[in-house]
């Protein structure tokens, strides 16, 4: 599955979040988006992810187009912003609950997904009790437990400590092995420079630099 982002904008009143966005993120790749906040990378994810229509310009997810042919992408995975859940469930749970919507994840996919970010499947504190960093990694699984084509992670490394920087990289390098395509934004240029295959830096709204691995 290819996404291929042609000349997007977002204007939203009287502000222009996208300006003439063009990037790519191929199968087996690692494509990083780098910049300060307010400089579009959220907004960028979420059009990818089908959750704004752009003003201008096309979105197509292998030659289909988003808001077209297709209203989300068939087969994502994704953590936006802070990850939410049910205060009550468990992680587990949670994630159980999740599943039922595309029946796609089977009880197992769960256990591994919760295994691979560091959590335990039968841990039976509630989402509440959980710590920052605990919900991080609840929703990083939540992301990949139905082994997604593409994977959109929006500064995943927050509330992470080293540990957990450490599984994350091991999560997107794996994903990427296997000929999935990854979506990264990070406020933190070594994670970037570490697993992106290409970086777009954002600044207003715009592209402003490509950095290819070298």
């Amino acid at each position: 599955m290819s996404v291929i982002v042609r000349d997007v904008s977002k204007r939203m009143g009287k502000n222009d979040v996208l300006r003439n966005v063009s990037i790519e993120v191929d199968p087996g790749t690692v494509v990083g988006l780098q910049g300060i906040n307010g400089s579009g990378k959220t907004m960028l994810m979420r059009a990818v992810c089908g959750l704004i229509k752009p003003t201008e310009g096309e979105i197509s997810i292998d030659g289909q187009r988003l808001g077209a042919d297709i209203s989300f992408p068939p087969s994502l995975g994704m953590l936006i912003e802070a990850p939410s859940f049910l205060g009550y469930l468990s992680g587990y749970d949670n994630l159980k609950l999740i599943a039922q919507i595309k029946g796609v994840a089977t009880p197992e996919d769960i256990r591994s997904a919760l295994r691979l970010v560091g959590l335990d499947a039968d841990e039976k504190k509630k989402f509440r009790a959980y710590s920052l960093g605990m919900k991080q990694r609840l929703g990083i699984a939540a992301a990949i437990m139905e082994k997604p084509k593409l994977l959109v992670l929006d500064e995943p490394t927050n509330a992470l400590d080293e540990a957990g920087v450490e599984m994350l990289k091991r999560v997107v390098a794996m994903a990427a092995s296997t000929g999935r395509e990854v979506l990264l934004s990070s406020h933190d240029g070594e994670v970037l420079e570490e697993l992106a295959d290409r970086v777009y830096c954002m600044r207003d709204g715009a592209v402003v630099k490509v950095r290819e691995r070298s």
